[in-house]
C-alpha cells in the first residue's frame, strides 16, 4: 500500500505467482474495505474517450486495471490528483463524495469496478457544480 496520494488510496491485493499463470483474489471485508454489492467492467473504450465524470453520495468503489492501463483523476472539491492504474493486483479505493474521471485507456484495457452498493440513479451527482455544492466548496 502507498500513502503518496491524498485523495485516493491504492491497496495491494494478494498476488499468487505460479509458472502456469498468476492469480489475484479480492474478498469483501478482507481485501476490499467494504461489502461488495455490485461488480462491473468497462472495456473497448475508444481512443480519446473518458468514463466516469460523476461522484456518488453513498457508494464506494475499488477500481482495478485487469488488463492494460488508464488514468483515474480524483477531485474532492479542493484538490485533484491523477493516478495511473496498470497492475491487476492493485486497486484504487474511491470513497464517497469524490468526483472521478477515467481516461487515457490503453488498447485492450479492461477496468473492473467493485462497488459497495447496487445501482441507484439517485446516488449519482452528474453535474460538477452540483458536486461542489454537495461537498460544500466553490471554485
Amino acid at each position: 500500500m502507498t500513502d503518496k496520494y491524498r485523495i485516493g488510496r491504492i491497496i495491494e491485493l494478494p498476488k499468487i505467482t505460479d509458472p502456469r499463470g498468476n492469480l489475484t483474489v479480492a474478498e469483501q471485508m478482507k481485501h476490499v474495505p467494504f461489502d461488495i454489492k455490485r461488480a462491473y467492467w468497462v472495456y473497448d473504450v475508444p481512443g480519446g474517450e473518458s468514463r466516469g465524470g460523476h461522484a456518488h453520495k453513498r457508494l464506494k468503489q475499488l477500481v482495478i486495471a485487469l488488463s492494460g492501463s488508464f488514468h483515474v483523476t480524483l477531485d474532492n472539491g479542493k484538490e485533484r490528483e491523477t493516478i495511473l492504474l496498470n497492475h491487476p493486483w492493485q486497486g484504487l479505493v474511491i470513497e464517497t463524495g469524490i468526483w472521478r474521471t477515467l481516461d487515457d485507456f490503453s488498447s485492450g484495457a479492461v477496468c473492473l469496478v467493485l462497488a459497495s452498493e447496487p445501482y441507484e440513479e439517485e446516488d449519482y451527482i452528474y453535474e460538477y457544480e452540483d458536486f461542489l455544492k454537495y461537498v460544500g466548496c466553490s471554485k
